[in-house]
């Protein structure tokens, strides 16, 4: 099987880094070999395994696997506002909450702040409704958004891409306010670029929920969280009225995971470090609360 490793930007340093991919070998075993097809189908389309997989984080016999994880993923705990000995069950150190002054942010409202801690990748401006992860296919807004795609197209995207390793809170990243929201079931395909270069269209296939928020200085922004394989849930923790910058939105139990934010066209500009990433295929390393975008 071929190993085309991910390269990552630490937008802290500027340096590149190959991401340490948890499970690498199981998931381009899945992803990459025709023998795997029936595995995939049984894994990936069907969300029983993923819901096994969630009760036995759930469960205290998961405490267990917390100390090798944080020392495999480099994981900092100085940021976290509890002690590893306080989580009950792996799922509980996984949606652990941060020190707020581990993420500040600016209050200008018009600058548009990372909605997680992630790798992301943006698209300034879309051609009609398509975008092209790194490594995957062409996809669709419109088969992402089916019904509230139409005001997006020509607008412009970005991922956050979520590892085990990250924070996996997620945060509104321009106040606003609610207007509507919606659950799409779907499959349950990695995240990763990995699978993504396989072909599965993980935003049009995948299950997600979509959130709109309107706002005074940057006309209305979707929110979309996608799920992925090993997700135990997604959890929505503020669902209707109105959002402040950086309020939490809720949080992804074990498992990779994406947020994606669609902006109508002529809306906002992305940092420039981000356009210069992205237009190179390079996903750049963001934590929650810095500067993703400005209000035009």
């Amino acid at each position: 099987m071929q190993r085309d490793p991910i390269l990552v930007v630490d937008r802290d340093t500027g340096k590149t880094f190959e991401e340490a991919v948890l499970g690498e070998k199981w998931i381009r075993w899945a992803y990459q070999n025709a023998s795997a097809r029936p595995i995939e189908k049984l894994l990936f389309h069907s969300s029983l395994i993923s819901r096994l997989m969630g009760a036995w984080f759930d469960s205290r016999l998961s405490k267990g696997k917390i100390k090798a994880v944080i020392e495999d993923l480099s994981i900092d705990m100085s940021e976290a506002s509890a002690d590893t000995e306080s989580f009950s069950c792996f799922n509980d150190f996984f949606v652990r909450h941060l020190k707020p002054e581990v993420r500040p942010f600016s209050a200008d409202p018009h600058e548009i702040v990372s909605p997680a801690d992630g790798r992301v990748l943006v698209f300034p401006e879309l051609a009609e409704d398509t975008f092209v992860p790194v490594k995957g296919h062409p996809m669709s807004v419109c088969t992402m958004l089916p019904g509230i795609a139409e005001r997006f197209v020509g607008g412009a995207l970005a991922i956050a891409r979520l590892c085990p390793a990250d924070y996996h809170r997620y945060h509104f990243p321009a106040a606003g306010r609610i207007i509507a929201a919606q659950d799409i079931p779907g499959a349950l395909h990695s995240v990763n670029p990995i699978a993504l270069g396989a072909g599965p269209d993980v935003f049009g296939e995948n299950k997600r929920s979509w959130t709109l928020v309107e706002t005074e200085t940057l006309g209305t922004y979707c929110f979309v969280e996608v799920g992925a394989f090993g997700v135990g849930s997604i959890i929505n923790t503020r669902t209707t009225g109105a959002v402040q910058k950086m309020d939490e939105k809720g949080y992804f139990k074990f498992g990779g995971s994406t947020v994606v934010v669609v902006f109508e066209p002529g809306k906002i500009r992305f940092a420039d470090d981000l356009m210069e990433n992205s237009a190179k295929g390079r996903e750049t390393l963001v934590k929650v609360g810095q500067p993703l975008a400005t209000a035009l």
